[in-house]
């Protein structure tokens, strides 16, 4: 059974927590009784298994068998994840390595889906989850899907709910802030389906992600429309992401008593809460890095215990320019030792004034498992330029896709962590055609600065 984040519902079903998305009271759904375990014995089991058998062993824990049975399950992830073809490479989220380097961080390639990004991963399972929750109720066997985007989450969510019987999809992304290839992804493709439609909103992200917000929680509108949610709110997207922590672990490892850093590019904070609680399962993870550009509100927290809400700035890596993070109410469940009442007030201050101070044992807490570090504009351009000069040029470009993540892993946190045993594990998010403006954007400054010896752009 799940539960909302601000104790104001509680024993509601797996099928309903992911169809309403949003909790009633504005909280998000947690699992009633905590994130479950898995044992020593069956993490070592695990090993040699395939994406969808982890999938399996991972899903079947959050998801009682009286409500999806498991054939039914296992139907629905190899539909996701084997027999569509959807993915390019058989093993979903391979890892890589830039180098043979072994104290360079290695990277998981998440960009094998549809749209080339790594909500593909849960949001092609979410489709099929949708479709197999319709097919079976003979009371209402429709649904109007409602999500937000800074990029990835619009291209992805269509690719996954396109088709889908009874599926009617609406995306919110703030115009002219999302990359050009991912907008003509969403855009397109509403314009040759009548169950799609794209809204550009004037503004951010946050305004975006704040209109779906309110909608969610109007009872009347979410009831006479059937709301379901695609945002990284839904927890069935968390679930499928916390899927490839497993992969990637059993990918770089020997043995199950090694341990592994994740650093993890983070805006909405839904990719490294799904680490987090692949850590809470018993998955050997040491420390989760939160990697944030100049919009670092995740950052400065757990620098200063100050999550302060201030203006978002738009930057090269847009997918990132969120300043409210939503998934982060159910991190900091944890941390207020499942207090819910802690939390309804401490996101009702955030929501009034865009403030919430933790100091203390409780910030001692959080940064137990978590570390941080941002990234300026210009930090971003010039450690492009250096793994340029250090790595083969084919992988610069993946490197210009995922600057951030790429500059936090090598340039700042590989030191940090230097005095550390374990190894690290950073995301590549998306493919470098969903950024090419940030791609031309380094061709054009590191042309000028070839030919006349400056960073200017000519």
């Amino acid at each position: 059974m799940y539960k909302s984040t601000r104790g104001g519902v509680k024993d509601v079903s797996f099928e309903s927590a992911v169809r309403a998305g949003l909790a009633p009271d504005g909280g998000l759904f947690v699992p009633q009784n905590g994130i479950p375990t898995l044992s020593k014995e069956v993490l070592e089991k695990m090993r040699d298994a395939s994406f969808a058998e982890l999938a399996m062993n991972v899903m079947s824990k959050f998801i009682p068998e009286k409500e999806i049975p498991g054939e039914d399950l296992e139907k629905l992830i190899k539909k996701t994840y084997v027999t569509s073809k959807a993915f390019r490479d058989p093993k979903i989220t391979p890892v890589v390595s830039l180098d043979d380097d072994p104290s360079q961080p290695k990277i998981m390639e998440l960009f094998h889906g549809p749209t080339y990004a790594f909500k593909d991963v849960a949001l092609q399972f979410l489709g099929n989850l949708f479709e197999y929750f319709l097919e079976r109720d003979t009371k209402s066997n429709t649904i109007t899907i409602l999500g937000a985007t800074s990029g990835d989450t619009g291209s992805a969510s269509i690719a996954g709910l396109l088709g889908k019987r009874g599926v009617t999809t609406f995306i919110l992304f703030p115009e002219g802030k999302v990359s050009p290839i991912q907008e003509r992804q969403m855009t397109t493709l509403a314009a040759k389906d009548d169950s799609v439609h794209c809204l550009s909103v004037k503004g951010t992200f946050d305004h975006a992600q704040a209109i779906v917000k309110e909608l969610f929680v109007d009872k009347d509108f979410q009831a006479d429309f059937q709301l379901g949610a695609v945002n990284s709110i839904n927890f069935a997207r968390i679930l499928a992401q916390i899927v490839y922590y497993f992969s990637a672990y059993y990918q770089v490892t020997k043995s199950n008593k090694e341990v592994v850093n994740f650093v993890v590019p983070t805006g909405n904070f839904g990719d490294i809460l799904a680490g987090f609680y692949a850590k809470q399962m018993g998955l050997p993870i040491g420390k989760l890095v939160v990697a944030t550009n100049s919009n670092d509100i995740l950052h400065r927290f757990f620098e200063s215990g100050k999550y302060h809400r201030e203006e978002c700035k738009p930057t090269i890596s847009p997918s990132m320019d969120i300043c409210i993070s939503s998934n982060f109410e159910r991190f900091l469940l944890w941390v207020a030792n499942d207090d819910t009442s802690k939390i309804s007030k401490w996101m009702k201050g955030v929501k009034e004034n865009g403030k919430l101070t933790l100091q203390g044992d409780l910030l001692n807490k959080a940064r137990s498992v978590m570390r941080s570090a941002n990234a300026s504009e210009q930090d971003i351009l010039s450690c492009i330029r250096e793994i340029q000069d250090k790595y083969v040029f084919i992988y610069l470009f993946m490197c210009v896709c995922v600057c951030v993540e790429i500059l936090v892993s090598l340039h700042l946190l590989t030191r940090r962590l230097a005095h550390s045993p374990t190894r690290s594990l950073t995301h590549l998010l998306t493919h470098p055609s969903n950024s090419i403006s940030q791609i031309r954007l380094y061709l054009m400054s590191s042309l000028c600065n070839r030919s006349c010896g400056t960073s200017k752009t000519c």
